[in-house]
Parts: structure tokens; sequence; C-alpha cells
């Protein structure tokens, strides 16, 4: 019996890859959903408004089983549009491979019925194994252009601008879907965090950015350490234009800001120590933050010595790294260099929700870099994001 089961699961398994290209063909046609900071807000505010409600759930779960096979299957076309040499290295199969997996599996729940809880906890489970699967994909991409360029060597200006462009889009939707996932996931697998008890999913609508600053600071400081035996200090102020006396609390995701701090802080680190080597102190990375009646700006100025002003576009380019290459699983490479991908992802991360990563370098100095972060505040709407999400259940 058990072999005769098998047997159906290997043929329903290739049956179903055999219908990739078909739905992909199909989702790819439709355009992903775009959804604001404002929108996710609203649904926080339903949320609180509701409690765990069953309705919230299964509005969530239409929404997904619809959007998430459109943004894959979107992402996967322009995948298939790379160079043939590049789409032939080992990390880009696998990479597809990923890709197909999750897609197959959530083509599974287009027939299920929303209102069987059983299905809404199948589906969270299936949503928790692929954001588990698609962890090393940055990573992986990143180690598919160095096999690419190893092979073929440097290519020329057009083909690097194109990959460049399509880089941002793929790392770009891989934010969203993770956003997506992530906040279905959070939100209705019935844990709550008590530390963070204005935390819905993996917004926080009262994130306290110097608590965040401070928490990338430590880790990027234990880092450090490891590798040089010390670290430069954390110079830390704040300006709120609205009260100064008040600390600075936005609506934001935690885990975007201490992404995009932990890699300015270990860049900053990084060029500090090795550009004061013979110095018996380090000077201090300062920190200020500022907010405004429309922006959060966080600054972060080095003594680094700089780059020269036509490197600084140069340091957001994919595979542009000072440090020696990595290799995905080298667990003696230097813990604060990489493939070259953390300045350029860290900006995207910024402009997802309408911000922005700059910097400004003086060579033979140091380099500030200015995260900007647009303001978001909860609605008093209680249903846009709801209703948003039911009318794309027809496709």
């Amino acid at each position: 019996m058990t072999s005769k089961i098998k047997f159906v699961q290997s043929l329903m398994k290739t049956a179903a890859l055999a219908n990739v290209p078909k739905h992909i063909d199909h989702f790819s046609k439709f355009s992903p959903s775009p959804l604001s900071m404002k929108q996710f807000l609203d649904f926080v505010n339903l949320f609180r408004s509701q409690g765990s409600t069953n309705a919230c759930e299964r509005t969530s779960f239409v929404f997904l089983r619809q959007e998430l096979p459109v943004r894959l299957s979107n992402i996967m076309k322009e995948i298939n549009l790379l160079p043939d040499r590049l789409l032939a290295t080992t990390s880009v199969q696998l990479l597809q491979s990923w890709y197909i997996q999750s897609l197959i599996e959530i083509l599974e729940f287009l027939d299920k019925n929303p209102e069987d809880q059983r299905v809404l906890e199948m589906f969270v489970e299936v949503l928790e194994g692929i954001r588990n699967r698609h962890n090393e994909v940055v990573p992986t991409m990143a180690q598919g252009i160095i096999e690419y360029k190893d092979a073929f060597g440097q290519q020329d200006a057009v083909t690097d601008h194109n990959i460049q462009y399509f880089l941002d889009r793929f790392y770009t939707s891989r934010i969203s879907i993770r956003m997506l996932i992530n906040q279905h996931t959070l939100v209705f697998n019935g844990n709550t965090n008590p530390a963070h008890p204005n935390t819905i999913g993996c917004i926080d609508s009262m994130c306290d950015v110097t608590e965040v600053a401070r928490d990338a600071y430590e880790s990027a400081k234990l880092l450090c350490e490891q590798y040089y035996l010390g670290a430069p200090e954390l110079e830390l102020r704040q300006m709120n234009s609205n009260n100064n006396k008040e600390p600075i609390h936005i609506s934001y995701i935690p885990s975007h800001l201490y992404h995009i701090l932990f890699e300015l802080f270990k860049n900053a680190m990084r060029a500090t120590i090795e550009n004061h080597e013979a110095s018996r102190t380090l000077p201090p990375i300062k920190v200020m933050v500022a907010l405004g009646g429309e922006d959060l700006s966080i600054k972060m100025s080095d003594r680094g010595n700089g780059v020269p002003f036509r490197k600084t576009e140069r340091l957001f380019s994919y595979m542009y790294s000072t440090a020696p290459r990595p290799s995905i699983g080298d667990k003696h490479r230097a813990p604060l260099a990489g493939f070259g991908y953390g300045l350029p992802i860290s900006r995207l991360y910024a402009r997802y929700f309408q911000g922005d990563l700059q910097l400004y370098s003086m060579e033979g100095h140091g380099t500030d870099a200015v995260i900007h972060l647009k303001l978001h505040r909860l609605s008093t709407a209680k249903v846009i994001y709801a209703q948003q999400m039911i009318c794309h259940e027809a496709f």
C-alpha cells in the first residue's frame, strides 16, 4: 500500500511540475497589488478592533492565495529572461527550484474553503515552510552571479546594467513577499510578544528607533570584536522636533530598520578600524536620530577615511566589495564583509516604504550615511485594507 501511495504522490508531483509554466504564464499577466504602509496599518487597526477573529484570517487568506502566485510568477518570469549562461549556474537553478516548489504549494489552496479552520491552519504552516525555504535566497543569487562572472569573465556595461536592474527588482520582490508572509504568519499563529505589546505581526506602531539602533550597534560590535579584537564606541543623540523630551517612536517594521543599521554599522566599524590601526584610540561612530513633521532621519557618521566621490554610487552596485570575496559556507570569512549586497539591499529596504538611504563621503575624512523614513500613522478607517484585499479575490 505504501509503495502505491508513493507512486501516486510521484505522479501528482510530476503533473504539478508540468503545469508550472502554464501557471506562471497565467498569473504573470496580473500586476502585484500595490500595498502601502498605511494599508498595512489599517489592517493592524482592524485586527486590534476585532481581535484574533476568523474573519480577519479568512480575509488575509483569500487575498494571499491569489496575490502570492502573482508575485512569485512575475519574478519567475523575469528570472527566465536572464542570460542563459547565468540561468545555467548551479546556484540560480537551485533558486528556481525553490520558487517553483513554493508556487506549487500556494496553488494547492486556490480551491480550498476559507471557512474551514484546518485549511487556514495548514496555510500558515505552508507559508512558514516557504519562508524558511527562501531564507538563503540572497546569498544564493549572489553566489550565482559570482559563478557566472568567474566562468565568463567581466561582462559589458549594458549586461552589468541589466543585471543590476534585475537584482533591484528581484530583491525588492523578495522583501515584499516576505513582508506579506511574515505579517500573516505572525498575526495568525497565535503567538504574541509581551515585550512589544504594540507589535502586530512584524509592524510595531510604537517602534523605538534608538532601541533598534543600539541593538544593531551591539550586534555589529560583537562581530567586530571577534574579528578585530576591538570596536569603535557609539555616540547616539536624538532630536524630536515635536517634543524634545519625548522618546522617538514611529510605526515601522523593526526588522527592516535593524537590517539597514546593522549593515551600516558593520561598514563604519570596518572602515574606522582599518584606517586607524596605528592609533591608540578609535574615533566613535556618531548617530543622530531626528524626528520631523513628515520624516524620520538617521545620520551615521564615521571617521573611516571615506571614499572618492566617483566611487560612491559604485558602493550600491551588487558584487562590488572592498573585502575579499567569500563563498557560501565559508566559516572563515571576515564577519564584517560579504558579497557586496549589504548596502544595495539596505537601500531597497529603506525605499520599500517611500524612504531612502544616501551616502555622503569625504575622501580622507569619513562617510555620512543618512536614512530617510517617511512617517506613517494609524488611520481611523478600519476596513479599507480588508475591503481592498477582498476585491482581489476575483481574477
